[in-house]
């Protein structure tokens, strides 16, 4: 079951829309050019995670796409209602919003809400084999070129979807982007860990953001408490050797979370006991976040 609740004037709550019909204008910028944002994210128990990052995440990239879009008041009335009428305790919930209908001033916006996808369960258990796909660019471009929307989390996932199925079609799981300088940058929607052991120290490393990469709400949470609970952290930049000779890496996002990789590009990466220990201290420690 989908649940859609439309963000509308005259719904304070929000506007319940049958999700078996039509709902969206075949006008609406979002369907003709892509031109929108959205953010996805979990509920647990009836409660949306970070769902206050997800909310900044959001505006960050309305900001960068100069996009109008409603309050945060509006979207948590709407998640509310949305998480009411779907009536199960765990979903996954996207935000979305367009630049509306083409000649008109108004975005168009509503919240989906539906249920968590098993593939998510199955790879954070089984882990992940990995392919890294040169993205492209070099690591300098998102500050010479802001107009390309690097960092923004945009509907214009089609480069992103290619990846993935380009990756299928080689028997992986999925894709770390680099970039053409040789810089470890992020998955198609995903954020990138390694883990380094140091004696008695554990640390906890992710890409710079400087590279155009899209901040990972999920990691960044998973920083806060991890540091909290004696790691060291990290930021890169990093290169895929750095990538090969980790002790442990993840793939991490909001709704498959803490998904270890077992292989990149066939190469093995740490051991399965050190992926097995430390994947389970980090996920009791992301459990705990809010």
């Amino acid at each position: 079951m989908t649940v859609l609740v439309f963000i509308d004037p005259d719904y304070p709550a929000g506007r319940i829309a049958d999700a078996k019909l039509p709902q969206l204008f075949a006008t609406d910028l979002g369907a003709t050019r892509g031109d929108g944002i959205f953010e996805s994210l979990l509920v647990v128990e009836g409660k949306p995670k970070k769902i206050q990052a997800h909310l900044n995440r959001l505006a960050s990239s309305a900001q960068l796409l100069e996009l109008q879009i409603p309050s945060q008041q509006q979207w948590l009335a709407a998640v509310d209602t949305a998480i009411t009428a779907f009536g199960q305790p765990d979903a996954v919930v996207k935000l979305l919003v367009t630049r509306g209908i083409e000649g008109r001033p108004n975005p168009t916006a509503w919240v989906q809400i539906f249920a968590p996808p098993a593939l998510g369960k199955q790879q954070r258990e089984s882990g992940l084999d990995v392919l890294l796909l040169d993205r492209g660019y070099d690591s300098d471009l998102a500050q010479r070129a802001p107009w390309l929307l690097l960092g923004a989390k945009t509907l214009s996932y089609a480069v992103n979807m290619a990846a993935l199925r380009y990756a299928h079609q080689q028997g992986a799981d999925d894709v770390i982007f680099t970039s053409s300088d040789g810089r470890v940058l992020e998955g198609p929607t995903s954020s990138v860990l390694i883990a380094r052991r140091e004696g008695e120290k554990k640390r906890l490393v992710t890409p710079q953001l400087d590279a155009g990469i899209l901040p990972g709400t999920t990691q960044g949470a998973l920083f806060a408490a991890a540091q909290q609970a004696g790691w060291e952290l990290g930021y890169g930049p990093l290169v895929p050797q750095d990538l090969f000779e980790a002790d442990a890496a993840w793939l991490i996002s909001s709704v498959r979370l803490l998904a270890p990789i077992n292989r990149i590009d066939g190469q093995e990466i740490g051991s399965t006991q050190d992926r097995t220990e430390l994947s389970a201290e980090l996920s009791a420690i992301l459990a705990d976040t809010e």
